[in-house]
C-alpha cells in the first residue's frame, strides 16, 4: 500500500476540489490509502458522498488553514504543528505517509516543506520539478519557481535531480539533460549557466546524458528528457506555457464560430481536435514535485479541478512507486564520492629491529 497524506483545505476551492479528486485517484489505484487533514465541518458532508475514498482513509481534524494570499513566514508561525498543510508534510517526515499533496500556497508549501523535511545532505536549496508536454511526449522542467536564482553548482544539483526524477517517471536509465539558455554556443549565457555546464560536463556523471545548452523553443520540443534551469526563468516560461495554451485554445474557438462554413470544418475534425485538447490540457500532467527534499511532496495548482488534482496524486504515486527519493540519494552519493580527494596513503612503518 501507498500512503498518500492530504491537505485537504489546500487551494482555490479546498475541499469541494481535494476530496472529488481524491476519489478519482483512488478508481485508478486500488494500492493506495489516504490520510486526510482538513477541518471536519467542511469536509463531512463533501467526505458523504464518497463511500469508497471514506472507507480507504483516515481523517485528521485540523481547525487551521493556510491562506492562498498568506506570506510564507506568517504561514509558518500560524501554521506551524496544526496547519493541513504542515501535519500533511509531518505525516511523511514521521513515516506515517510516502507522499504528501497539496494545492495551497506555494510559497508556505515550500516554507513547511523545508523546515519539517529538511534538505537531502549537500543540497542547498530544493527544486520544483514540472511535467511538460512536448512534441515527443514529456520532460521535466526545474527549477520552475522553489526559488530565484542559482549557481553553477546548484544547477548541476538540479540536473542530477531532475534525471533521477526523469528514471523513475520516464523508465530511461540515462536520460538526457540540457540547460536553458539564450543559445546553444558555449560563449552565451549568463556565467553561472557557462559555469554549470562546464562542470556538468567535467563531471561526466553516469546517470545523466548532457546535451549541452538548449534554448527556450527546445522545451517544447522535447530535445531532451530534462530541462535545468533557475526559479525566476523557469516559472515565466510555465506561466507563458500556460497562457499560450489558453490563448490557443480561445483563438480556436473564436475562428471555429465565425461561420457556418467553419462549424462544419470542426465536426469534419472534430477527432483531431479532440487530441489537440486532450495534449494540451494542463490538468493531465497538474502537478510540480519538490525536489532534494528527505520525502515526497507534489504541489497541485491552486486552481485546477478534481481532474487535475488527481493527476497530482497520479504524480506522487509513481514517484513513491518508483523510488525518487532513493535515485536521488544514489545519484548525490555517487557524484559526491567521486568528488572527494583519496584518502592518504598510510605511514610506512619501519621495522627497527
Amino acid at each position: 500500500m501507498i500512503r498518500i497524506a492530504i491537505d485537504v483545505m489546500g487551494g482555490d476551492h479546498g475541499p469541494d476540489v481535494v476530496i472529488p479528486g481524491a476519489a478519482k485517484a483512488l478508481e485508478r489505484h486500488n494500492d493506495v490509502t489516504f490520510l486526510l487533514y482538513g477541518q471536519k465541518s467542511k469536509c463531512d458532508p463533501i467526505l458523504a458522498q464518497y463511500p469508497r475514498l471514506v472507507e480507504k482513509s483516515e481523517f485528521f481534524d485540523c481547525e487551521v488553514s493556510v491562506a492562498m494570499d498568506e506570506k510564507p513566514s506568517q504561514a509558518l508561525r500560524r501554521g506551524r504543528y496544526v496547519s493541513s498543510m504542515w501535519r500533511a508534510i509531518e505525516a511523511v517526515k514521521v513515516g506515517e505517509a510516502d507522499v504528501a499533496v497539496s494545492a495551497g500556497n506555494t510559497g508556505a508549501l515550500m516554507a513547511m516543506a523545508k523546515f519539517c523535511l529538511r534538505t537531502m545532505a549537500r543540497i542547498e536549496r530544493p527544486a520544483i520539478a514540472g511535467i511538460w508536454p512536448t512534441l515527443r511526449g514529456e520532460s521535466i522542467v526545474l527549477d520552475i519557481g522553489a526559488t530565484i536564482g542559482a549557481d553553477s553548482q546548484q544547477l548541476l544539483d538540479f540536473a542530477l535531480m531532475g534525471g533521477a526524477m526523469a528514471r523513475a517517471l520516464f523508465d530511461v536509465d540515462r536520460p538526457t539533460v540540457g540547460l536553458l539558455n539564450v543559445g546553444v554556443e558555449e560563449v552565451k549565457g549568463q556565467e553561472e549557466v557557462r559555469e554549470a555546464g562546464r562542470l556538468i560536463r567535467e563531471a561526466d556523471l553516469a546517470t545523466i546524458d548532457y546535451r549541452g545548452f538548449v534554448e527556450g523553443d527546445d522545451i517544447g520540443k522535447g530535445t531532451v528528457d530534462v530541462v535545468v534551469t533557475e526559479g525566476f526563468t523557469g516559472n515565466i516560461a510555465l506561466k507563458a506555457a500556460e497562457g499560450t495554451a489558453r490563448q490557443i485554445t480561445t483563438l480556436l474557438r473564436e475562428a471555429i464560430s465565425r461561420s457556418f462554413i467553419a462549424k462544419i470544418g470542426y465536426l469534419l475534425a472534430k477527432s483531431a481536435f479532440d487530441v489537440l485538447r486532450e495534449k494540451m490540457d494542463p490538468r493531465k500532467v497538474n502537478g510540480g514535485v519538490f525536489l532534494g527534499l528527505n520525502g515526497i511532496v507534489i504541489k497541485s495548482h491552486g486552481g485546477t479541478d478534481a481532474l487535475g488534482f488527481a493527476s497530482a496524486i497520479d504524480v506522487g504515486y509513481d514517484m513513491v512507486h518508483n523510488g525518487l527519493t532513493a535515485k536521488i540519494e544514489n545519484d548525490l552519493k555517487a557524484y559526491h564520492a567521486r568528488r572527494l580527494p583519496p584518502p592518504a596513503p598510510e605511514a610506512l612503518v619501519v621495522d627497527e629491529e
